[in-house]
């Protein structure tokens, strides 16, 4: 980190340009090996400030709603896709204007909305998503594959309706999250051994999401070998979808210490942002975000738990140790906050969200693109 955090908002999103575009040239650089397209999942990452940058790398967006879908298409460009577990009949036509791909989520979805696809005016690929029945992530509320999932087509619902692929041109699939080239493997493994017998009727394939691909030790020569070798063996244009891996390390949260307390043994400090407002996934996955210049609890000197403003009495961020103790006005850094942050944040407790700033190495300045103030909480309500 080379910008100050003394001199932006707080609490306030910063994203690193150059981060940034470093994962971007390593994503652009593996599509072009594996002779493959890979999109920007807006679900994971959707700071249209930054679009022009990224459209230079990626052949386009991902949505999994219209506001989504219409975002991808008005800011990014490129090809638009599009899937969710069940489409609205009144904003299917909308969502048609904006997108290059529709993916299906049932044989049922199919049905009701091919009409409306084929009579459009515009040539739009449709596909349907399957479920492989393979579990790769180990916490069940991100695991797609999980028992009685409600993503994607199981075998046993897929067999039987062969007539009605008529008019479907690719499938996709998504069984990760946050895992490397491996889970890909033995996900493959599984598709192929399901579904191989209707690639005959394709012309692509989407691997999903959850690819880490711009991780310091992710595998991409097996990616790039695994992308391949399915391309030979059928002849199917490759997707994937990655989000997180697009802003991976490339963003921080700026936030205070607004006051210091004790509870009998325990340390407190509370600060001006929230877990469970800012940073969702910290309660979700659960997360433990870095801090810069702290560690584990234990590990220096002074542990503090860091706890937010809001009435939630588990809006607890963790516990970490400092080399010198808290003071009251003192900036924490927090590291990888541009991904599932900005696109998850919300308004609760009336909380001020935090600013979105850019920081361009280049020519070491910030940028602020937005502050939010009392008339964004306000007009989400009535």
């Amino acid at each position: 980190m080379s910008f100050n955090p003394a001199t932006v908002p707080s609490p306030s999103y910063v994203v690193d340009l150059g981060a940034l575009e470093n994962n971007l040239r390593i994503l652009q650089d593996t599509a072009h090996r594996a002779d493959c397209k890979i999109l920007l999942a807006l679900k994971g990452f959707a700071l249209f400030h930054a679009f022009p940058l990224c459209r230079r790398y990626l052949a386009g967006t991902t949505a999994s709603s219209l506001h989504e879908a219409r975002l991808g298409r008005e800011e990014f460009g490129g090809e638009t896709h599009i899937f969710a577990p069940a489409f609205r009949d009144d904003e299917i036509d909308g969502i048609l204007t904006h997108v290059d791909h529709i993916c299906f989520n049932s044989f049922s979805q199919w049905r009701r909305h091919r009409d409306r696809v084929r009579t459009c005016g515009r040539v739009i690929s449709c596909g349907l998503r399957i479920n492989p029945e393979h579990s790769e992530v180990k916490t069940a509320l991100y695991d797609p594959c999980a028992p009685g999932s409600r993503m994607g087509i199981p075998l046993a619902e897929f067999e039987g309706h062969e007539a009605e692929l008529e008019g479907i041109s690719g499938l996709h699939f998504h069984t990760l999250c946050e895992l490397n080239s491996d889970a890909l493997e033995r996900t493959l493994a599984a598709v192929e051994q399901r579904f191989s017998c209707w690639f005959k009727h394709l012309r692509w394939i989407n691997f999903g999401g959850g690819h880490h691909i711009t991780r310091a030790d992710y595998d991409r020569d097996r990616l790039v070998r695994l992308i391949r070798d399915f391309r030979s063996r059928y002849g199917l244009e490759v997707y994937l979808e990655p989000g997180e891996a697009i802003a991976l390390n490339a963003g921080y949260l700026v936030a205070t210490v607004l006051d210091l307390t004790r509870n009998g043994p325990v340390q407190i400090a509370i600060l001006d942002t929230s877990a469970a407002a800012h940073m969702p996934d910290v309660l979700e996955m659960p997360y433990h975000p870095n801090i810069l210049g702290a560690g584990p609890a234990g590990q220096s000197p002074h542990t503090y738990r860091l706890g937010a403003p809001t009435c939630l009495s588990g809006d607890v961020i963790g516990d970490y140790s400092f080399p010198a103790p808290l003071q009251i006005g003192q900036r924490l850094v927090f590291t990888d906050m541009a991904h599932y942050t900005m696109v998850k944040n919300n308004t609760f407790n009336g909380i001020r969200l935090p600013a979105i700033v850019t920081y361009d190495p280049s020519d070491d300045r910030t940028h602020v693109i937005r502050e939010f103030a009392y008339e964004d909480f306000r007009n989400r309500l009535s």
